[in-house]
């Protein structure tokens, strides 16, 4: 089990329940909340190893919420979580400073993965949107 802690941002509460059974296994705490706000007294007071979050987090346009984050935490990992397969969103993401671009599709093949890859300071991309 991984030391530490992480925090899951998305609004859809059937999601986040069952990303964090599975995210149970390899962190101490995991912690989740359903808007930007929330996201941000969380990382306030966690100091998380990792933050995922939803690209369509409520009160936030789509990718200032991964800019936001990074402009807040520069040595927080994130990856984001999006149902978006646009090139164009994964890449603005991914410059804005996301540690990863994950489908919600794919979430069962690639979460762990993607974590895995992140907590080395690496970057993950989900494989299907792979050129």
């Amino acid at each position: 089990m991984e030391k530490g802690s992480v925090i899951l941002a998305d609004s859809h509460q059937d999601l986040l329940e069952g990303i964090r059974g599975l995210l149970e296994t390899t962190f101490e705490t995991v912690v989740m909340v359903a808007d930007k706000k929330s996201l941000f007294e969380a990382a306030d007071k966690l100091k998380p190893q990792l933050a995922i979050v939803d690209l369509s987090l409520p009160v936030s346009g789509e990718v200032n919420v991964a800019r936001e984050v990074k402009s807040r935490y520069p040595d927080l990992k994130f990856i984001i979580l999006s149902v978006h397969d646009d090139p164009t969103a994964v890449d603005e993401v991914m410059s804005a400073g996301a540690t990863g671009f994950i489908l919600k599709r794919s979430i069962a093949t690639d979460l762990f993965p993607a974590v895995r890859v992140a907590l080395k300071g690496c970057t993950y991309i989900s494989p299907s949107l792979a050129v």
